[in-house]
Parts: C-alpha cells; sequence; structure tokens
C-alpha cells in the first residue's frame, strides 16, 4: 500500500488500495449506508472459524449474529464469542433463512465447500468462503458459473492476497530486482499427526476428517493451498501441468489422506514451482523461495529476505528500501525486505481480508481473492493429488479457465 489507513476510516471511507486495484461491481441487494452493521453467520466453528470470529469482534460495521456446528462443544466457543442476542444452530440451511442475516462465512470440512455455497448463494447471502474452495474440479467450474450470475460477493479465504508483505514482494519482481525468475519453492512442514482429541467416537470422522480422501485433499488442499495460491498471484497466471509423487510413510494410523507430498507445477515460460508438504519434520515449517537469476527472496510466515546474486564476479546491485544499495558481496546474507505495517504493529492478514470482504459489501466490489482466483488455485490442488495419485503429468485444460 501506498500508505497506512487506519481500519475504520478503510471500512468507512472504501478506499481500495491493495496492489492498486479498484475493482466494480454490479449493485445488488440492499444498501449499505455509513453506520449500517453487517449481519454474519458463520457457519463452521471449530478452531478456523472459531478464530474468524473472535477477529470479527474488532472490526467495526460488521457482527456475528448466528453460529452453526453440529458438534457441540464447537457451536459453545462460537457462541462464546458472537455478539449479544446470537442465534446457534445446528442446521446451516436454518441459518440460511434468516433473512436479517447479510452474509455467510463458511469454515467448514473442505467436502462441504460447494454445496454450502450454492445454498447460501441461492438464499441471497453473501459470502466469505474459507480455501480451498472445492473438493472437486467440476465443482470450481460450476462454482464460477453461479457466482458470476448472482449479483453477491463471494470472497475467498486466502487471506496472504491481502497481506502487504507479499503485495513488497510483487513490487521487488516487477521493479526486476530478482532478474529473470526460474523457479519457486515452497514448502509447508508439520511434525503432526494432525489428529485432534475426540470424546465421543461417533464424532471422528466430523472432527479427524483432514485424515480421510473423502472429505479433503489432505496437505496439498488443507495446507499448500495457500502457497499455490501465492505463487498464482505472484506470477499473475496458473499452472499449465504438474507432476508429483507422495505417500503414507510414516503416520500409518488408518488414514488414506498422504503425510508427505512432492509436486512440481510448470507455469508459462517455463518456470517451475515445487511445492512440499512433510507431516514428520517441522525444519523451516512455512517458507517459499523465487529465484532469480540477480537475486533471492526467501518468504517466512512474517518476514522476507533477498539475497544478491554474484554475477561474474562484478558486484551486482539491489536497490534497497532507503536508496542505498546493496552490493553482491553481501551474498549468502540476509537481507530484510521491509513492508508497511499499519498501526505500527505486524499486520494480521486475515483481519485485512475481513476489512475487505465488508468494504465489498458496502462498495459493491469485486474481491481481490475471489471465485476465479479462488478457481485456479483449487483445480492446482486437484491437479497436483491426481498427479500423485497416478505418477503422471497432469495438464491444465482450456475448459478450465471459461
Amino acid at each position: 500500500m501506498d500508505k497506512i489507513v487506519s481500519r475504520r476510516k478503510f471500512v468507512s471511507t472504501g478506499i481500495v488500495t491493495v496492489s492498486g486495484l479498484t475493482l466494480g461491481l454490479p449493485a445488488f441487494g440492499r444498501s449499505f449506508f455509513k453506520d449500517d452493521i453487517i449481519r454474519v453467520g458463520m457457519i463452521g466453528t471449530g478452531s478456523r472459524g472459531t478464530g474468524l470470529a473472535t477477529l470479527i469482534k474488532e472490526i467495526p460495521g460488521i457482527e456475528l449474529v448466528a453460529c452453526c456446528d453440529v458438534i457441540p462443544e464447537h457451536l459453545k466457543n462460537g457462541m462464546d464469542v458472537a455478539a449479544p442476542g446470537a442465534k446457534a444452530y445446528t442446521d446451516y440451511r436454518k441459518l440460511l433463512d434468516d433473512k436479517k442475516i447479510d452474509a455467510v462465512i463458511i469454515a467448514t470440512p473442505l467436502y462441504l465447500h460447494y454445496p454450502m455455497a450454492v445454498d447460501a448463494l441461492d438464499a441471497g447471502k453473501h459470502i466469505y468462503l474459507e480455501k480451498s474452495m472445492t473438493y472437486d474440479i467440476p465443482q470450481a467450474i460450476d462454482l464460477v458459473k453461479k457466482v458470476q450470475h448472482s449479483n453477491l460477493v463471494f470472497q475467498l479465504g486466502y487471506q496472504y492476497r491481502y497481506f502487504r508483505l507479499y503485495h513488497r514482494v510483487k513490487e521487488v519482481i516487477t521493479q526486476n530486482w530478482l532478474g529473470k525468475i526460474t523457479h519457486f519453492e515452497c514448502q509447508y512442514n508439520r511434525n503432526s499427526n494432525w489428529r485432534f482429541p475426540v470424546n465421543d467416537p461417533k464424532l471422528e470422522n466430523a472432527i479427524n476428517w483432514r485424515m480421510h480422501r473423502k472429505y479433503c485433499g489432505g496437505p496439498l488442499s488443507e495446507l499448500c493451498a495457500h502457497q499455490i495460491d501465492q505463487v498464482n498471484y505472484l506470477l499473475d497466471n496458473h499452472p499449465i501441468k504438474v507432476t508429483g509423487i507422495a505417500g503414507i510413510n510414516y503416520w500409518k494410523d488408518g488414514r488414506d489422506t498422504y503425510d508427505n507430498i512432492r509436486t512440481i507445477y510448470e507455469y508459462p515460460g517455463g518456470v517451475k514451482s515445487s511445492v512440499t508438504s512433510v507431516l514428520s519434520n517441522a525444519y523451516n515449517g512455512y517458507c517459499i523461495r523465487i529465484l532469480g537469476d540477480r537475486a533471492t527472496v526467501e518468504i517466512l510466515r512474517e518476514q522476507a529476505f533477498i539475497y544478491a546474486e554474484s554475477l561474474d564476479n562484478v558486484k551486482g546491485i539491489v536497490d534497497g528500501v532507503t536508496g542505498a544499495t546493496k552490493k553482491a558481496i553481501t551474498q549468502g546474507k540476509a537481507v530484510e525486505l521491509v513492508f508497511e505495517k499499519p498501526d505500527q504493529k505486524q499486520t494480521e492478514p486475515t483481519t485485512d481480508a475481513l476489512l475487505d470482504f465488508v468494504d465489498c459489501i458496502r462498495n459493491k466490489r469485486k474481491p481481490i481473492s475471489n471465485v476465479e482466483t479462488g478457481r485456479d488455485a483449487s483445480i492446482s490442488v486437484h491437479l497436483g493429488n491426481k498427479a500423485a495419485d497416478t505418477q503422471t503429468f497432469q495438464v491444465w485444460k482450456p475448459e478450465y479457465s471459461i
């Protein structure tokens, strides 16, 4: 962003500065005024849904007025942070029937995303849907059509598209600091069996749905989807083919989702992006490295570092934040990439994403993370899993982009 904007000013004035984009959307729904409250229902109040509900409490102009979950403990957790007088549901369709609810946030297991999103569109609700967008490719293509034929805001929970750190990285790429980019190296590793405790055996699948392919796509859809989406964002494109290898080599506990996967995506121009997730070692957990012939950028959770390349013993130059130069003699030493942090503290990208959701509803705008970008990320995930399943190359088909 070119300047720091307070969250309250962002909501009340509708300032749009994310990546310099100003997006329009046809008029829809009721007219919102400056002091109107957007009333939201949360469908799915597990750890992610409750986390979102907690953030909503601090955002002006939006109020959590209903929660829905089939697991009693989860529902209670959501209701504990909802607005006074909020309603509790165990059937999301009854929540959708409430005409006073303007929008819904869907934070449920992946296999429920598509049917719940379709029902919410039919009910005339604006939607913030957690990633990944859909369980399979046909659902992704169909959901794009349904959203495009509605006059509703549809935003995907790829919050890093709103993180100023990545906006700064994109500026660096645009300004050619890195030179010709040839490779991305992405990883999202954990040392965990990824299971949650279950008090009632009947709720095993509802709580530990990440263990089963009939409910999700494993580490690629639940972890690496963020990095796949970010590479798409930084390149302004989607992959054209992918290959991969995966297995269940460590956590042999009855799961059928992979506990390790390594994929290589190819983008137009021959750019390769390796995407890896290992659930038995957390070294360097989350990381994206962008390799250019002039410099490398390493993106961690909340920081990024740039490393200059040495070119034929000639001191290359990377234009620094203050106008000073960093010579290639510093190769191998990390130079932090500076980006603006609102309120003089580390920004919370999920809060920024929710702020944009509010602003899109108020100002009839299309979100930065929208149904088309969500489709591209979702299809990329599915192709990666299929490549690993079949040990073949999977190719992006023209009809995926229509």
